[in-house]
């Protein structure tokens, strides 16, 4: 369970505070002290991760987007690789671990410094994987007890990596021509943002942004050297990453082992299927068939829902809720879910949908006198998710 308190927005390394109304006027960058780099190399990489992850690993295994218009500069790459978002399973189907997965550029698909040839041969491919900073000491030994003899090497190198995300302002919409134009100028090279090329100039591996694999509405995401400051991120416009926490309560997003309770949270409950962390047409993976079954056929009545905390009169409450806290319908008091996040006056719940969006007031934090739950119906939920078009849908 997550539970950070006001003092982290209110300290001397929070560079920007959002207020829990959370509409900056404008993106910020933030680095992500929670998340660390693994890397994967070796000519089994691919095969190794599609038998252990629910996403489709085998699309990083070949560039599959053209690089854009700015593709005609040095050292600029000819094609690009979209990122994934994927989780690891527990035998009995829990989640355990999520990964953000980049194929960084490889040489022989970049222009050379004249713009007009490739580089030298790549190598072994390689896969660097953004993780959960706080169970990096087992998930280093459960890969490999799952490597076995495949040829894939596994490396901590959280020293000369680290995870960053650009979010706010206009990029919760989707993106502009003239943002994708400023995000594709800091790749390698490129004609929009001298700044920020200048800036991605020296970084010898390619690092830039991408768009966060879950939602648009996440903005971007990426990992550099640890030596180096991103492309577009200016010391005045840094936030801590208390600020992208709140960003994610409104989304209804939870990240990391420990908002996605490792070995209890059942994946579809914490809507990974939604995020993009689930491909239903792939091979086998770690209780492949459980999630698939549950998918197609079952009904899923509790999810993870964004969460206002106020009191009688409509107004947010701050540091009255922790997580662990029942969810109790207020006129029947019965049990409609848990609090699994909290940040002031936002958090996340596990809530039983037939319960979730009855109405002002008509759920409250049990012991707590006067603290009620106003539940978020965030934009991006597929109208299938709604219990009542589930149900339509099973009878049928």
């Amino acid at each position: 369970m997550y539970h950070l308190k006001s003092s982290l927005l209110k300290s001397n390394s929070c560079k920007l505070f959002f207020s829990t109304q959370m509409t900056p006027l404008q993106s910020v960058a933030c680095l992500l002290k929670t998340r660390s780099v693994i890397r994967f190399k070796g000519p089994e990489t691919i095969k190794f991760l599609q038998g252990l992850l629910t996403n489709d690993v085998r699309s990083l295994g070949d560039p599959a987007e053209p690089a854009g218009e700015n593709s005609a500069t040095p050292n600029m790459p000819a094609v690009t690789t979209p990122p994934l978002y994927a989780a690891m399973l527990t035998p009995q189907g829990r989640f355990l671990y999520d990964f953000f997965l980049y194929r960084p550029t490889r040489s022989d698909e970049m222009l050379d410094w004249t713009g007009s040839g490739p580089g030298s041969d790549p190598g072994d491919l390689e896969i660097y994987a953004d993780v959960d900073g706080s169970v990096m000491d087992e998930l280093l030994p459960t890969l490999e007890r799952y490597r076995l003899r495949s040829r894939v090497d596994i490396e901590n190198v959280a020293e000369d990596f680290s995870c960053w995300q650009r979010f706010g302002g206009n990029l919760e919409a989707k993106s502009s021509p003239q943002q994708e134009s400023e995000v594709d100028s800091v790749r390698w090279g490129g004609t929009v943002d001298r700044a920020g090329i200048s800036a991605s100039r020296g970084n010898s591996l390619g690092w830039h942004w991408n768009k966060d694999p879950r939602l648009a509405c996440l903005g971007y995401r990426g990992i550099f050297p640890s030596n180096a400051t991103p492309p577009l991120v200016e010391s005045d416009k840094e936030a801590d990453e208390g600020n992208f926490l709140l960003w994610r309560l409104e989304k209804g997003v939870a990240e990391g082992s420990t908002e996605i309770p490792k070995g209890e949270a059942i994946p579809l409950e914490y809507n990974l299927a939604g995020l993009n962390a689930i491909s239903f047409d792939k091979g086998c993976y770690i209780r492949q068939e459980l999630i698939a079954h549950t998918h197609h056929r079952g009904v899923i009545r509790k999810r993870l829902i964004p969460l206002r905390f106020l009191n009688g009169s409509g107004k947010e409450v701050e540091q009255k809720v922790a997580p662990g806290s029942e969810v109790i319908d207020a006129a029947s008091q019965k049990k409609a879910g848990t609090v699994t996040t909290a940040l002031g006056s936002r958090g996340l719940g596990l809530l039983r949908l037939d319960e979730a969006f009855k109405g002002t007031n008509s759920l409250k934090i049990k012991g707590e006198e006067d603290v009620y739950v106003e539940t978020i119906r965030p934009e991006w939920w597929p109208s299938e998710w709604f219990l009542d078009h589930q149900q339509e849908s099973a009878v049928a």
